[in-house]
């Protein structure tokens, strides 16, 4: 039987080993999401084995982003570049939101605007092919510019992750993460799916915002870049 504690513990491997491993780099113990997606990386456990293979994939010119619950065994040759606490949520109830007319689903034509957004913004590994691992809707302003977006990213066997949640500085305080947040929930919840998500455990609007909608804490989790050190090349 699929669970929460076994799913979301390590939230990238059980993506890259189940609904998403048409995007993994790896093998049986080790996998991270293809370059052009992001630097996101997990391993099945804290075997050596596993540790072995996790350390394979880390790239010579930058750090792999490890995300778990469990405390990362460092693989060795490899050293710590930052490390933050985060927090994952899982959602019980769904508070009611009215829909939002504005909301509008994004997709490859608006590629370069949410790429922009993103760097702006600042809200987690995005790329051009981030909109390949789910949906993404945003609220566009008069003259066509993305004022805000929100989508999907990790999916699991019963759970969906909602991510790349960001609004225009120009366009804060008034209610769009909100407005998209919600509506990404209710598309997963229409597939029968539970919402879940991450933020930094220092992101205390943004916690309040989705513990507003109906999230509630799951876990604290790791949040952790690794890299080769100079000896390991």
């Amino acid at each position: 039987m699929t669970t929460a504690a076994n799913v979301l513990d390590r939230p990238v491997w059980s993506s890259l080993a189940t609904r998403h491993a048409g995007f993994a780099v790896g093998g049986d113990r080790a996998r991270r999401f293809a370059p052009d997606i992001n630097p996101l990386a997990g391993a099945r456990d804290d075997t050596a084995e596993s540790c072995a293979e996790l350390a394979r994939l880390v790239p010579a010119d930058g750090p792999l982003l490890l995300l778990q619950a469990d405390p990362v065994a460092l693989p060795a040759g490899m050293v710590v570049t930052s490390e933050l606490p985060g927090v994952q949520m899982v959602l019980g109830r769904l508070a009611e939101v009215p829909p939002d007319p504005r909301i509008v689903a994004l997709d490859g034509a608006d590629v370069f605007a949410m790429l922009a957004l993103a760097r702006l913004t600042n809200p987690g590994p995005f790329s051009s092919r981030t909109l390949e691992l789910g949906e993404f809707f945003g609220v566009k302003g008069e003259d066509g510019a993305l004022l805000a977006m929100a989508g999907e990213r990790m999916k699991h066997p019963g759970y969906s992750e909602i991510s790349g949640v960001c609004t225009h500085p120009d366009a804060r305080g008034r209610g769009l993460a909100r407005s998209l947040s919600a509506h990404v929930a209710r598309r997963i919840l229409e597939r029968a799916e539970t919402p879940y998500l991450h933020a930094y455990a220092s992101n205390t609007p943004a916690i309040e915002l989705y513990a507003s909608l109906g999230f509630r804490l799951r876990a604290e989790m790791h949040v952790v870049a690794i890299a080769r050190s100079a000896s390991a090349g």
